[in-house]
């Protein structure tokens, strides 16, 4: 039998120019003819297109901008803020927490505030927590006031340190408070912005912070509260001195307080209520020689 002949495929090869072939053929200019690729009517056509869009841009522009003027004069008229009311301050008057509210001219515009405030209470001010605006309508805005409930301050260093009812440090000022009066006769290791004061009766916070609502609540000002050392208690109002001994009946001692200091005005003693209780009231007043 004849052998069968194998078919070879032939591959094409294909001649691909190397770059620097490619790069000695390159001429930019070879097929350009200015006689026969310039066109004036294509160009001013061309130009006439760049104008146009040039000019539709113009008036896109004149038209958003005369719409911003009128928005702008719009919100600037109907949500400017004339009505505030403020309400939780004790420590700082109306006008002083307008001021930190409405802090720039765009916080005057209740628009502006709704949207500087959403979901955002202003904090870090000394002896409030935070404070709330609430947009009541397009020119009235509501101002909730949160402040710290402090109990008193005593003096450290040349500063004032405030403390509330657990004994926590919450703020520290050079000035005083009208607020709350000053605790005095307590000692401490040391003294750390907000943490807790360092005492053997964690007690005696809660009991200073009563007296002082208690003393808020009958509009007494007592200028000062000391304690022994067996912690009983002194108040001193100008210059009569009241010792109202163990927190025991503390209640029903200041509401007396509220009777008997108008006949005490301009003297000077000591008013003595640490036996005073239910059964026997017994309250006496020792006046010194000025």
């Amino acid at each position: 039998m004849a052998k069968k002949k194998r078919r070879v495929k032939k591959r094409r090869i294909e001649y691909r120019p190397s770059l620097r072939e490619r790069m000695e053929d390159f001429h930019p200019l070879r097929d350009f003819h200015p006689l026969r690729d310039f066109h004036p009517v294509r160009s001013i056509f061309r130009a006439l297109r760049l104008h146009k869009s040039l000019y539709v841009i113009a008036i896109i522009l004149l038209v958003l901008l005369i719409a911003g003027g009128i928005a702008y004069k719009y919100i600037n008229d109907n949500y400017t803020v004339t009505n505030i009311y403020v309400t939780g301050n004790t420590h700082y008057t109306n006008d002083e927490i307008i001021d930190m509210v409405l802090d720039d001219k765009p916080s005057h515009n209740s628009l502006f505030l709704s949207l500087k405030y959403r979901d955002k209470s202003i904090e870090n001010i000394p002896f409030i927590e935070k404070v709330d605006v609430d947009i009541v309508s397009k020119d009235t805005i509501r101002i909730n006031v949160y402040e710290k409930a402090i109990a008193g301050y005593f003096a450290h260093l040349g500063r004032y340190m405030y403390f509330d009812r657990d004994g926590i440090v919450v703020e520290s000022s050079y000035e005083t408070s009208d607020e709350v009066p000053q605790v005095m006769g307590l000692k401490f290791d040391y003294i750390i912005m907000y943490e807790k004061l360092p005492t053997p009766n964690e007690e005696i916070f809660e009991e200073i912070l009563d007296i002082t609502q208690l003393l808020s609540k009958y509009n007494l000002k007592a200028d000062r509260i000391f304690f022994d050392s067996e912690y009983n208690v002194y108040l001193y109002f100008d210059n009569v001195e009241v010792s109202l001994g163990t927190r025991d009946f503390i209640d029903e001692k200041i509401i007396q307080l509220q009777y008997i200091l108008p006949e005490l005005e301009g003297k000077n003693g000591i008013l003595e209520m640490k036996d005073f209780d239910d059964g026997t009231k017994n309250i006496t007043f020792e006046e010194k020689n000025q």
